[in-house]
């Protein structure tokens, strides 16, 4: 494993940062199924404890499945892993188009409420990247439970299955809905320019946001719900409110939520991307773009509302692997682990590989 430590302090707020370890995992020199990058990985834990990732794995032509790795660990730090297949695969109908096909970008959270792993990813499928789940009790065998529903808002005078969507992740347990009922939660990310689906279309905002850069949403269901109707019920969600847009100069363009939220001292801390830089039409594969690492922590007692963000980044594009790939210039969170008291953050670097940093609490915080 390749080493670079270089630590960037939060700002007083958030009290954590981020300090890069190396590569953890990189294509398979000669396997198809690797011929364009393996990056942004989920995470967990098999039933016998062992830790595993879940990458996504890109085959020539940008098509995308989800494979499973063991991680191996070199004196308790996460330093590589022996692969075990692919357990998602885009053989679906909505999963694919004449010209588009994946299943991309999965985040997983287990639920210990429900007993499952609870996996968002992108169905790249006939009208682009929509949101999906499946569920899992042992990472290898994932039942689809499709894609997900936005319950029509009048209040937002849209419908937000319009809208192609990424970077959704699950809270790992209930949190306090809207009306204070417990809700399992989902964070999200819709994109309002709908040219992609018809030429000169444009972009179509909800009532009441004048800002047309993607943000980070949370949608719920109670869980009432789920518990009398089953797992199928997190496919159907209600109550979409808008928890963050860009602030600052690293999120310029837009930002999306990393690895399921973690419960803190200080709140909720959501590890989050803000890019920068200069957005080409289509969705697939950005040349002008740079994505950097921050953080906010979030209201336990409303998720929804945001207590402190960075107003820098925790990690940026600095080394060879992270500035060089496909989409260069990129650093991507997307799950967390703790091995032995310590948590290890697992990013894409540059669309191709896979990082992994420490994150550390900084002296200072809340007790």
């Amino acid at each position: 494993m390749t080493t670079h430590t270089t630590r960037t302090t939060a700002p007083v707020g958030v009290p954590y940062a981020l300090t890069r370890l190396g590569v953890v995992m990189e294509p398979l020199p000669g396997d198809p199924g690797e011929a364009e990058g393996v990056l942004n990985p989920a995470s967990g834990r098999t039933p016998d404890g062992v830790l595993h990732l879940l990458p996504r794995l890109v085959a020539e032509g940008n098509v995308s499945s989800v494979g499973l790795a063991r991680v191996l660990l070199e004196g308790g730090v996460p330093a590589g892993v022996e692969r075990e297949g692919v357990v998602l695969a885009p053989d679906r109908g909505w999963e694919r188009g004449l010209s588009t096909a994946g299943v991309e970008d999965p985040r997983t959270t287990w639920v210990e409420a429900l007993g499952v792993h609870v996996m968002t990813y992108v169905a790249y499928g006939p009208l682009g990247p929509r949101l999906a789940l499946a569920t899992s009790t042992d990472l290898r065998a994932w039942e689809r439970l499709g894609p997900v529903h936005f319950r029509y808002a009048e209040a937002l005078d849209t419908d937000l299955n319009l809208f192609p969507n990424k970077d959704a992740v699950w809270f790992p347990e209930p949190v306090p809905g809207p009306g204070g009922e417990e809700v399992y939660a989902m964070l999200h990310r819709p994109m309002w320019d709908l040219g992609w689906v018809r030429d000169g279309e444009g972009t179509h905002l909800p009532a009441g946001l004048e800002d047309d850069r993607p943000g980070i949403w949370m949608s719920s269901v109670p869980v009432a719900e789920v518990e009398r109707d089953g797992l199928a019920a997190l496919t159907r969600l209600r109550d979409h409110r808008l928890v963050a847009m860009s602030e600052h100069p690293f999120e310029a363009l837009k930002i999306g939520a990393g690895p399921a939220p973690l419960r803190v001292p200080e709140g909720w801390l959501l590890l989050h991307h803000g890019v920068t830089g200069e957005l080409e039409p289509g969705f697939d594969q950005q040349q002008r773009v740079r994505y950097a690492a921050g953080a906010m922590l979030l209201d336990p007692a409303d998720p929804a509302q945001v207590l402190a963000r960075t107003a820098e980044p925790l990690l940026e594009p600095e080394t060879e692997d992270e500035r060089g790939g496909t989409v260069p210039n990129v650093v991507f969170p997307t799950a967390v682990e703790e091995v032995d008291g310590v948590r290890y953050v697992f990013y894409g670097m540059a669309d191709t590989k896979i990082g992994v940093a420490r994150l550390d609490r900084l002296p200072g915080g809340a007790a």
